[in-house]
């Protein structure tokens, strides 16, 4: 099994990349919905979250308010920091039960989607890293368009996350998506056909 991980800044276009990828054959494991079932109603991390971050980030409906969240966290370095200490061992913990059923099953390739791998993950533990880049200010573009972040929200996201030139140096596969759909398609297939030939 060729243990993968997908990677890149927000905005990049690596959900993209991972929806080809599932589409060619990969087992995915998208790392951003099991931290959102980690924060599920009910969960130990999101009383976590309530107890350390504030009772109000929890609605009457008993979920997340992950809007009044992103904002809490983003504003404030420590409360980010905390936020990843509730979350991501757990993430982790999901993800690694997930990697050891597509091992019990023989799948082939496994892409594991980590939007923070360098930050919060081990690159060394996958057989190959794959970053998906596009230069920030366009970037900053498609989060104001396509998600409909203000300027200052965007700015702060962007910010938040540590710059795409070292991960670029650290990764087996770079894809730049700096043009349409069709090009990151057309380079997503470069880098598939390679991931199929190393496993």
């Amino acid at each position: 099994m060729l243990n993968v991980a997908l990677t890149g800044n927000i905005a990049a276009g690596k959900s993209a990349v991972a929806e080809l990828f599932r589409a060619w054959g990969a087992t995915l494991i998208d790392a951003d919905r099991l931290a959102r079932e980690a924060q599920a109603p009910g969960t130990p991390g999101l009383r976590a979250i309530a107890e350390r971050l504030g009772q109000d980030l929890v609605g009457a409906d008993g979920a997340l308010d992950r809007a009044a969240l992103r904002r809490r966290v983003m504003a404030d370095p420590a409360a980010l920091a905390e936020l990843n200490r509730i979350v991501h061992p757990e993430v982790f913990r999901r993800r690694r039960a997930l990697e050891a059923e597509a091992q019990r099953r023989g799948d082939r390739i496994v892409v594991s989607d980590i939007p923070l791998l360098f930050e919060v993950a081990d690159p060394a533990a996958f057989d190959v890293v794959v970053l998906v880049d596009a230069p920030e200010p366009v970037r900053r573009a498609r989060l104001i368009t396509e998600r409909g972040l203000s300027a200052l929200e965007a700015d702060r996201m962007l910010a938040a996350q540590a710059p795409s030139g070292p991960k670029r140096e650290r990764s087996t596969f770079v894809i730049d998506n700096d043009g349409d759909l069709a090009t990151l398609e057309a380079r997503a297939r470069e880098v598939w056909t390679a991931l199929l030939a190393r496993a």
